[in-house]
């Protein structure tokens, strides 16, 4: 490094050195939700959508604390001294985590009360204060509590000469004072309302137009004493319990992988609370009740000045009849190359395919599935199931290829956080049907996306292959950014299968012609792709790497980085989240440019381009550029080999650099600058440009007329001259 960064450590009041080198991953992610949150205050977008977007930065938030502060309080008690990558203690990353995240939260109360409230007032979308409300609102909220609280809710005393009740993490309670029953002077009772998911959190009220509701917990609240006869109700208010969610299974102890991911979800419900949220104005009498009672810190008590569990937007944005407040639709295009007429096996034996969701339809990926079930000529499927959709058209041709007596291996990972109970259900299921399911691999999350075909065919076997960067979920597929890609290449095959063998038989990973592994060899190989083009700068050649990702953590990755931009190497990185390398220092990182880009759907895609002395290598891959996914889980880096698909995903990965409409500059401060068209350039918005394309491709192909008739022909591969 030079001397704009030396070893870079600053001394800090208070505390250890901070490594200057580096952002801190947690401030950094908080970073990333403040950009999801300025789409929620951007007066531009349509009014439903800044709810969804306020929804989001709610429930990222809160998997933040259950997941990052969660391991942050765990790590203070077996390992304070542990330091991030900027050097920073334990404790000195909770205090500035707690710090961020308090003034995160305010401003998204801001937002909600001072902009989209009185938005939605405007279109006639009302939240009702019932402590104000005219009679007919009182009545209809009265009735709800007779017809349909009363008889679903039940109260709870909480005695603190006993556990405390297992109340669900992430739910609204209400917390109530009673007055003592006996003499003057007792102490002040406490109970309990859990409000559940049973009851929607949004309760219609009559409305001579538009639309008028309340909250559950208000509506409760009004009749409170209904739930405790014949004792006065002093105070009651919504409390929320956040449980600490980084629990996970210890394999050296667990036998049995089933049994002992059931038994994680069950710690996890019962997990220590790391955060006790209350509504504003609620008293100290019933903070300090359960504060010790939940063996909480002052500073883990929240108060939140408005309502609590901000994702009941979710349900109010989808309201029927307020399209025009809404984003126009972009319904998924069909794939220029993919013929409806012909199966998925002669498609893919004709060309590979490149597909880049949900511009085009993950629909050719469940039918090239759903075809292998139904096909006489396929032997076997494998495939790695990571997360999936509740009603999964994929796991049900799976088990239909199973009952039809073809050799089907599904890969299912238990371990995949919040889907735990969905797989675990899934492998069952697949079981019954005679599918062999693995349960990953012991000590490694298995990321990787790949499925594989086996089809005997008139000139042997042919492999079949789908590499993607997004999980085999039909319901994701249409909101995630993400890439597939449809091989039936000799090599490939021969790689994925060499793969799935050293995968399900617990062998060692072989060479591959062409794709590369973590834990195994996918590190060093990202390592040699950045060096080469370090090299090649030195020896005055152009060197240029572009690379589109969630998350960049990796100490090691991140220094190669550095000595590449020292060496004149051009780097261009648009990382959704977390980034903790620190772009444009001089003398350091000045050839590293960062930009991050929230839009309305996901960025998923995982996307590398190394010049190569002009060769443009390209991949695809499952793996951020994080610790976990290079040394802890099982990914895949998969080279896009046909010329074509080359030039499509490198077009791809260009578009998105030309965003100046929905993307943000990560500044070496740490900061964001959102950026915006220079005077004189058009706008562009790179989701809307590739979904502009996709469209277009597709309709030039569906208005182009059939000139040659084609017969119905074997599967093998075709000549590239026949017409779709």
């Amino acid at each position: 490094m030079t001397d704009q960064l030396p070893s870079s450590r600053a001394e800090t009041a208070g505390g250890p050195a901070e490594d200057a080198r580096y952002f801190s991953r947690e401030l950094s992610w908080l970073e990333f939700n403040q950009r999801v949150m300025e789409l929620a205050a951007d007066a531009e977008q349509p009014l439903l959508e800044r709810l969804k977007f306020l929804a989001i930065t709610g429930s990222n938030l809160d998997e933040f604390c259950m997941v990052r502060i969660g391991s942050l309080k765990m790590q203070a008690e077996q390992n304070p001294r542990a330091t991030d990558l900027t050097g920073r203690n334990v404790l000195q990353q909770i205090r500035a985590v707690l710090a961020r995240s308090r003034k995160l939260q305010g401003d998204q109360y801001a937002i909600l009360h001072d902009q989209l409230e009185p938005a939605l007032g405007e279109i006639e979308i009302q939240r009702i204060d019932l402590h104000a409300a005219g009679e007919r609102h009182q009545q209809a909220a009265d009735g709800f509590v007779e017809s349909d609280a009363l008889p679903v809710l039940s109260p709870q005393i909480i005695d603190p000469e006993k556990p405390f009740p297992l109340l669900p993490g992430l739910q609204v309670h209400l917390g109530v004072r009673l007055e003592p029953t006996e003499k003057k002077g007792a102490p002040w009772d406490y109970g309990v309302i859990p409000l559940g998911r049973v009851l929607s959190r949004i309760v219609s009220l009559p409305s001579e137009s538009g639309y008028s509701y309340a909250l559950l917990e208000d509506v409760v609240r009004e009749s409170v004493d209904q739930f405790f006869p014949g004792r006065v109700v002093a105070e009651c208010v919504p409390i929320r319990l956040t449980r600490n969610a980084d629990v996970e299974l210890r394999e050296d102890s667990a036998a049995d992988l089933m049994a002992g991911m059931g038994e994680v979800l069950e710690n996890r419900k019962a997990s220590s609370v790391v955060r006790l949220e209350v509504a504003a104005g609620t008293s100290t009498l019933i903070k300090e009740f359960l504060r010790p009672l939940l063996e909480l810190e002052v500073e883990d008590v929240v108060e939140v000045a408005g309502p609590l569990d901000l994702t009941y937007l979710f349900q109010l944005s989808s309201l029927q009849g307020f399209d025009a407040h809404r984003d126009p639709g972009w319904p998924p295009q069909g794939h220029p190359l993919i013929d409806p007429r012909e199966s998925m096996f002669e498609n893919i034996s004709r060309q590979d395919l490149l597909m880049v969701h949900p511009y085009q339809r993950f629909d050719p990926v469940v039918r090239l599935i759903e075809e292998a079930a139904a096909d006489p000529d396929v032997l076997a499927i494998k495939q790695v199931l990571y997360r999936t959709s509740r009603r999964s058209a994929i796991v049900a041709a799976l088990m239909r290829a199973a009952e039809r007596g073809k050799y089907v291996t599904a890969v299912v990972e238990l371990k995949a956080r919040f889907d735990e109970a969905r797989n675990i259900e899934w492998a069952r299921e697949m079981e019954h049907a005679g599918v062999q399911v693995i349960y990953g691999v012991k000590g490694l999350k298995t990321h990787a996306k790949v499925c594989i075909i086996v089809r005997r065919e008139t000139q042997g076997i042919v492999r079949y292959v789908h590499f993607g960067t997004g999980n085999y979920n039909e319901a994701t597929a249409q909101l995630y950014g993400d890439i597939s890609l449809l091989t039936c290449n000799d090599e490939m095959g021969a790689d994925a299968s060499a793969f799935f063998n050293a995968l399900t038989g617990a062998s060692q990973v072989q060479q591959f012609h062409h794709l590369d592994v973590a834990p195994v060899t996918l590190r060093k190989r990202l390592l040699s792709l950045i060096d080469a083009e370090a090299a090649r700068a030195r020896e005055g050649q152009r060197g240029k790497i572009y690379a589109k990702l969630n998350a960049l953590v990796d100490a090691a990755v991140i220094e190669a980085l550095y000595q590449a931009s020292q060496a004149g190497v051009q780097i261009r990185l648009n990382i959704r989240g977390v980034c903790c390398l620190r772009p444009g220092v001089p003398g350091v990182s000045e050839n590293i440019e960062v930009v991050s880009i929230v839009d309305r759907y996901l960025e998923h895609a995982r996307i590398l381009s190394f010049y190569q002395g002009g060769e443009e290598a390209m991949y695809i891959s499952s793996a951020d550029w994080m610790p976990r996914n290079l040394d802890r889980r099982v990914e895949l880096l998969v080279p896009v080999l046909d010329v074509a698909c080359r030039k499509k995903l490198l077009s791809i990965l260009d578009t998105y650099f030309q965003d100046n409409c929905f993307s943000w500059k990560l500044r070496s401060d740490g900061t964001y600058q959102r950026q915006h068209p220079a005077r004189g350039n058009p706008p562009a918005r790179a989701q809307a440009l590739l979904y502009q394309r996709a469209k277009e491709e597709f309709e030039s192909v569906r208005s182009t007329p059939v000139t040659t008739f084609q017969p119905h022909q074997a599967a093998g591969r075709k000549e590239e001259s026949q017409v779709l």
